[in-house]
């Protein structure tokens, strides 16, 4: 409890920090505005956000479907584009080329996995194995190939039911557009560089913080968007950071955007090199463009020298340099203070996973919303849940350079043969066995999603679920014939990435109505 006595209701709550995860907290928690509970962003113009967070997963649409906000009016006011997957280069060996997609592979039958059915069908002889690669029974992988899209069907019968999609968007473009949407319904915005944090001499807990001209904006909650500074929740209350180097050892990013070309492809881009890898992320009006790599393999010069390398149009403003620690906080609620984005954790841009990891920190605010009393139980529960996520995302990253057959570079050498968390070895050795693979609760990545990886990157399993010899094999075969049929001609008959967006949701040139 803050100071004593009885625990009464929250009655101001402050956010440090702008950026994405700044506004959207902000966002969210602008309905407490509207009960009369005083919500503050303290940002400074003078402070850059790091902004390059620009592709995200499927549940930003819980996101912005809490907020009521129209998914047309987002994608125009953000360039956004729509997003199908992944497409990775190079990962698994050299030429090598998957696409981890958003959706699901087939439909299960009779209580078999169809991944199990695929598995037992592909290993027969003559035509009854015949059946294709197992992306083939995915649509948004069949239309991120086709550079096609469509906004999913209502009707459950039908194939177009499974298409699954997330989004590429200006991160800066996202801020504004949820600073408006906050502002509009009550949040306080103040300009100003934080000096110093002022806590409560007994309990420890954060009274105020103090701007570089005096000014003084006290709080009763205070969340950390601060960015890897984690003013509040690192600097001020001193919560340790625990550091994943070891396991993911890029350390360095470059970004520099360029000019758009043809044809707007509907997925992200992460090509592997010799010391990391690079994304490629369309806009509407650019291409978002980064290096991530390993500071001990490889310098900033080379690094750079291998992304402009590799744009596809003419570079659009400078380079610019991050530098982190893959890894997150101990905790991530201490005191009356909740650390949401960069200042919590950060694990890498690979599967895209910053902006659901600060979207799924303010969901789980909302959900244990504290009082003046600072409750232990709902404390220790959001601390359980948000490490628990971030470990479960970590161990998905780690997957996709372990689970490499280069060996072209001392990069590789150390990724394939690097001891991993006993819990991805626990998932990678049932999955040699019989392909079992199994949603951990909580677990942002589903089954598809870790079998799409895992086969993408070379892990084949010895055999296949028993269950799966009691369907019948001519049967089963017209089955996956049909289906892999019906999926192709869906995806052929979607517009065009680019005529969607045109039709639907095309950004309005500047200056127009």
């Amino acid at each position: 409890m803050t100071a004593g006595g009885v625990a009464r209701p929250i009655t101001s709550v402050v956010i440090v920090g702008g950026g994405t995860a700044g506004w959207m907290t902000a966002a969210t928690l602008s309905r407490l505005a509207a009960a009369g509970v005083s919500v503050t962003l303290v940002e400074s113009d003078e402070i850059g956000t790091v902004g390059v967070g620009e592709a995200t997963v499927p549940p930003l649409h819980d996101f912005n479907g809490l907020l009521g906000i129209d998914e047309d009016e987002f994608v125009r006011a953000t360039q956004a584009t729509f997003k199908l997957g992944i497409e990775f280069v190079n990962w698994g060996r050299e030429g090598d080329r998957y696409i981890h997609p958003f959706g699901i592979h087939g439909r299960d039958t009779q209580g078999v996995k169809f991944h199990q059915i695929w598995l037992r069908q592909s290993r027969l002889n003559g035509s009854d194995g015949e059946v294709g690669p197992l992306s083939d029974y995915c649509l948004p992988t069949v239309a991120a190939r086709l550079n096609r899209f469509s906004r999913p069907s209502a009707n459950p019968a039908a194939v177009l039911s499974s298409m699954a999609y997330a989004f590429h968007f200006d991160a800066g473009l996202y801020a504004r557009f949820l600073r408006g949407y906050a502002e509009d319904r009550g949040v306080k915005r103040v300009e100003g560089k934080i000096a110093t944090v002022e806590q409560h001499s007994e309990t420890g807990f954060i009274t105020a913080v103090v701007l570089g001209d005096g000014r003084r904006v006290e709080g009763e909650l205070f969340v950390d968007c601060s960015g890897f500074r984690s003013l509040l929740l690192g600097e001020a209350l001193g919560v340790g950071y625990r550091s994943w180097l070891h396991w993911l050892p890029c350390d360095r990013a470059i970004a520099i955007p360029c000019e758009s070309v043809e044809p707007l492809t509907p997925y992200t881009r992460a090509t592997a090199g010799k010391a990391g890898w690079r994304w490629r992320i369309p806009l509407q009006h650019r291409i978002g463009n980064g290096h991530v790599y390993s500071s001990a393999h490889c310098g900033d010069e080379d690094a750079l020298h291998d992304l402009l390398g590799g744009l596809d149009g003419a570079p659009a403003a400078e380079p610019r340099y991050l530098r982190f620690t893959p890894g997150r906080r101990e905790r991530l609620w201490e005191k009356n203070c909740i650390a949401i984005g960069l200042s919590g954790g950060f694990i890498e841009p690979l599967e895209s996973t910053s902006i659901h990891l600060i979207q799924s920190g303010i969901f789980r605010l909302m959900a244990l919303f504290p009082d003046t009393g600072f409750g232990e139980v709902e404390r220790d529960e959001y601390n359980r849940w948000l490490t628990r996520e971030y470990d479960q995302v970590r161990d998905f990253i780690i997957l996709h350079y372990h689970a490499t057959e280069r060996s072209d570079s001392s990069f590789w050498d150390y990724c394939r043969t690097m001891p991993v968390p006993e819990s991805l070895t626990e998932r990678i050795e049932l999955w040699r066995g019989k392909a079992r693979n199994f949603k951990a609760h909580g677990d942002l990545f589903g089954e598809d999603s870790w079998i799409a990886v895992l086969l993408g990157q070379n892990i084949v399993p010895r055999g296949y679920d028993p269950l799966a010899e009691s369907l019948p094999i001519p049967e089963t075969g017209r089955f996956l014939h049909h289906l892999r049929d019906v999926i192709g001609k869906t995806a052929a008959a979607m517009p065009t990435h680019e005529a969607f967006i045109a039709q639907h949701c095309a950004a309005r040139p500047p200056g127009a109505a």
